[in-house]
């Protein structure tokens, strides 16, 4: 187990949901030159005959957006953690033409990595009308609630094809002054949370691969502190392993559950068609509430998702490597 941080974090990485209510600052709005550069990238890629994802950043240049690039770059590890990119007009495109430019911006922003066992680099966020109990469904295939998490990737991005008939809130909170309340409030936990837990992969792993992994909740390293909360995840390892969360692991998953679920640390979003969301993974915990869809599948919810690794994604802590071999996270990932 690596060191524990014993002090409370700084800066504006450990935001409270209750403080940005009155701030957009998160928000970003489309300038028409952002969406004229986008459009001149999308009909370079169409000229070429290429499809999301066998698409380069050189086929997607947009070298005019260098600095709001390099702003969202710079805000995802060192500012807030996350924003939101509004403004796209999306009754000009085609599903097809929304995706590219969301794959476009992806690669000028970090390096797709995949998703899946199957490899896929552009995910498709739709309820299948699977069952999350089985654990080899993941929950972006239904329409349940999910809990606060982290994805396995420095930054995981969504864009916003179609919204719900009703429901499907995005929720965000920090992960830093999570780690606050608890450094404060319940200080008696954190030897717990730094300790490393089986992660259930819910049939995701390689051939050959174990079904889990292993990882702490919180670990500091460099002079960060990260954070991977996936207690779905954890719990569901529990079959596949035969071991049993003590009682003192759940009181701490309760404690953080309580937490982000007092009203104060999260704050709350509903996409609409053409907003894109991107999270850095590691700072910031994102969840969704229950939906309900039409009928017609030409309406239905319909997100895509990136995961992305970043230029100036952090290094993690062997203890922290979702994979083995001491391997970060997004070289691996990158490699798989």
């Amino acid at each position: 187990m690596g060191s524990i941080l014993k002090e409370k974090v700084q800066g504006s990485v450990a935001w409270k949901g209750s403080d940005l209510t009155k701030d957009d600052s998160w928000i970003y709005y489309m300038s028409d030159k952002m969406i004229a550069s986008l459009e001149n990238a999308l009909f370079q890629v169409k000229q070429k005959g290429l499809q999301v994802p066998d698409i380069n950043k050189e086929d997607f240049p947009i070298p005019d957006l260098a600095d709001e690039i390099a702003y969202f770059i710079d805000e995802l590890e060192n500012g807030k953690g996350f924003l939101l990119i509004r403004g796209l007009p999306m009754e000009r495109y085609t599903d097809e033409e929304a995706s590219i430019i969301y794959y476009g911006l992806g690669l000028n922003l970090g390096i797709p990595v995949t998703q899946n066992a199957k490899g896929d680099l552009l995910g498709h966020i739709k309820d299948r009308g699977l069952d999350f109990s089985n654990t080899s469904v993941r929950a972006y295939q239904t329409n349940v609630h999910l809990p606060y998490h982290t994805d396995l990737t420095d930054v995981v991005g969504l864009l916003c094809l179609r919204k719900a008939k009703s429901g499907g809130l995005s929720s965000l909170a920090s992960a830093m002054a999570l780690y606050n309340e608890i450094l404060e409030k319940y200080p008696e936990y954190l030897g717990i949370l730094y300790r490393p837990l089986f992660h259930d992969l819910r049939g995701e792993q390689a051939q050959g691969e174990s079904p889990v992994f292993s990882s702490p909740i919180f670990s500091y390293y460099d002079g960060k502190l990260s954070c991977r909360f996936m207690r779905y995840y954890v719990e569901s390892a529990q079959e596949k392993t035969g071991i049993k969360l003590s009682k003192m692991e759940v009181e701490a998953f309760d404690v953080m559950d309580s937490l982000l679920h007092d009203g104060n640390l999260q704050i709350d979003m509903m996409m609409e068609p053409g907003d894109m969301q991107f999270v850095n993974n590691y700072t910031v915990l994102h969840s969704r509430t229950v939906f309900e869809d039409y009928e017609e599948e030409e309406r239905r919810r319909h997100l895509l998702r990136l995961w992305l690794m970043m230029p100036n994604g952090r290094e993690v802590a062997p203890e922290f490597d979702v994979f083995s071999g001491g391997i970060p996270v997004r070289e691996k990932t990158a490699r798989r």
